[in-house]
């Protein structure tokens, strides 16, 4: 196995280097973003990366730029200890959130990711809505999602909160686990497949390190205790980083977020709620708000005790930031969100597809 397949390298990104290697660029993928520099890994090891000045200056936005999981073509010299970034390749998924405050932007976190686990510990930090609002951006991003509920040894009523967070949407794997008593994390490891790209993303203080240590058997993320008043942690990762396990597979952490704003999911939004998405076709109206028409069937069945008001609530929610993000858009980014997505679907289905032909073989 080479290292390009060992750090995700595939079919759908070598069609898209051909032309790159025909002019002489070399390809690596993005393992850190630094202030000023990228740290970028290659089949020659690891290579200090700067942006060429006509990417940079040709970008509409810092979301153009390099980020964690990116596959760059690369002038390489200084005897393969430098280079230079002068295309990005196609991402095939992107986990993006609306920068924090005020400002009306897209903020890349990851890019590139198979599966993302949803983090949250079983503590003062557990909360089924911050779970749903992840579960829509894992959803908009393209790769498969998976539920980490941490530190069951803190929890007396284990049952029923696994059964909360697999009602969120049942096809979702929900796995619990005490990182700190169980060294092996056995079922977690059974979700960590080679050559494919995993991240970790939850709020600070719920463990995503200590699991990553554990995965990797070795201590490759520093970790810090938490407060024991409201279970929240320090920020122990300050960046993001991408780490090549050595059987294989690659592993990215993320600094725990206080904001986790939408970035434009309606399709997540619809996957996380399908539920509320089937009501809604058979509501009267067809432009139907779910807020006071008449023969509204989401309306309705919130009467009857079917969808629970909770769930509504978040549901609502979700879809006014939406609508906020949307008046606030432009028809360039709409096209750019438009060809992400479909190739994102593009991906998916390539996907089903070979799992569909290992099963038959």
């Amino acid at each position: 196995m080479t290292v390009l397949t060992q750090l995700g390298w595939s079919e759908f990104f070598a069609n898209a280097y051909k032309p790159l290697q025909a002019q002489g660029f070399g390809v690596g993928r993005v393992s850190v973003e630094n202030r000023d520099c990228y740290s970028v890994l290659t089949e020659q090891g690891e290579i200090i990366a700067e942006v060429a000045g006509r990417l940079r200056y040709a970008r509409e936005s810092s979301a153009d730029l390099p980020k964690v999981g990116d596959w760059a073509a690369l002038q390489i010299f200084e005897e393969g200890t430098r280079a230079i970034i002068h295309e990005l390749l196609p991402r095939r998924t992107k986990f993006s959130r609306k920068v924090a405050g005020k400002t009306f932007d897209e903020q890349v976190l990851a890019t590139n990711i198979d599966v993302v686990f949803i983090v949250q510990s079983l503590d003062g930090n557990y909360n089924l809505r911050r779970l749903e609002r992840s579960l829509v951006m894992v959803n908009e991003s393209g790769a498969r999602p998976v539920f980490i509920l941490n530190k069951t040894d803190l929890c007396d009523d284990l049952e029923n909160k696994l059964a909360e967070v697999s009602a969120l949407r049942q096809d979702v794997p929900v796995v619990a686990v005490s990182a700190r008593h169980d060294p092996l994390v056995t079922e977690l490891k059974s979700y960590i497949k080679a050559c494919e790209t995993f991240a970790f993303i939850g709020s600070s203080g719920v463990g995503k390190s200590t699991l990553i240590n554990r995965i990797a058997g070795k201590e490759i993320q520093k970790t810090s205790e938490v407060r024991a008043v409201d279970s929240k942690g320090r920020h122990t990762t300050t960046r993001r980083e991408l780490f090549l396990l050595e059987e294989g597979g690659c592993l990215i952490d993320t600094p725990g977020m206080r904001e986790l704003q939408l970035w434009h999911a309606d399709e997540g939004l619809t996957e996380t709620f399908p539920d509320i998405d089937a009501l809604a076709e058979q509501c009267h109206f067809s432009d139907c708000s779910h807020t006071k028409e008449k023969r509204c069937s989401v309306l309705a069945a919130l009467d009857t005790g079917e969808l629970e008001q909770e769930r509504y609530t978040s549901y609502m929610k979700l879809q006014k930031e939406l609508e906020f993000l949307a008046s606030k858009d432009s028809r360039s980014s709409y096209e750019a969100r438009k060809k992400d997505r479909e190739l994102g679907k593009m991906y998916k289905q390539i996907q089903q597809q070979q799992r569909r032909t290992k099963k038959q073989s």
